[in-house]
């Protein structure tokens, strides 16, 4: 069985994730922009599924994996062609 995310929780710049394996993890919200510049409604408002957590206003879903692995957000940046 995977481990799954079942709470989060945001304090002092940081996301703090309880996993369903009694784990929780702490990470910087700079390392997720989109959450960083989030209101605080904006933060309330999200889904919990297998594989991580969602926030549809914001277009951000992270995942389990991801964070065990220490990694922040992953969008590619791009240049846009004008």
């Amino acid at each position: 069985m995977s481990t799954s995310a079942k709470n989060v929780k945001f304090a002092n710049d940081s996301m703090w994730v309880e996993l369903t394996d009694g784990r929780t993890i702490g990470v910087p919200l700079a390392w997720f922009p989109r959450l960083l510049n989030a209101s605080e409604d904006q933060l309330k408002n999200h889904t919990f599924s297998p594989n991580g957590i969602h926030w549809d206003s914001l277009d951000e879903d992270i995942s389990v994996s991801g964070l065990l692995a220490g990694r922040g957000d992953q969008t590619k940046q791009g240049k846009v062609a004008a």
